[in-house]
């Protein structure tokens, strides 16, 4: 096999893509062989002689992954604390935008993120259903979605 290394570079270079989608006709290695200025590449793209591979990367996840079953523990890929870490952050934005935009009372504010501290609330929709149920909401709020 002749070394195309660096035809191969410059090809990449003018194409603007990585080394390896580069694709050479084999009927036409001679050609690409004695090519050596980027304007000789750039004649021989013009003939179809070099030209990028067909990118298999853009695929979905869905496609990628047809067919595998998923390994590992129910936690494997988003572990118990980084869940509870994004859950009560949430909670607490909610409470505090609930709190300064006077739709609970500072008592309510205290009692309500004691509770989400507690881990009673699975949710920002579940913690605005019990405020709502008892009595907590000084008017009605909705969430963003």
């Amino acid at each position: 096999m002749v070394n195309l290394r660096f035809q191969k570079k410059m090809a990449a270079d003018v194409l603007k893509v990585g080394i390896t989608k580069v694709w050479f006709d084999p009927e036409h290695i001679k050609e690409i062989r004695e090519a050596i200025t980027k304007a000789d590449i750039r004649r021989l793209i013009k003939k179809g002689y070099i030209d990028t591979k067909e990118d298999f990367l853009r695929w979905t996840w869905k496609e990628r992954n047809k067919g595998k079953v998923r390994k590992g523990g129910k936690y494997a890929v988003v572990s118990r604390k980084e869940r509870w870490v994004t859950r009560i952050r949430a909670l607490r934005r909610l409470l505090r935008e609930l709190r300064d935009k006077e739709y609970i009372t500072n008592e309510s504010y205290r009692r309500l993120y004691r509770l989400a501290k507690g881990g009673m609330f699975r949710s920002r929709a579940h913690l605005l259903k019990y405020a709502k149920d008892n009595d907590m909401l000084l008017r009605e709020y909705k969430l963003k979605k």
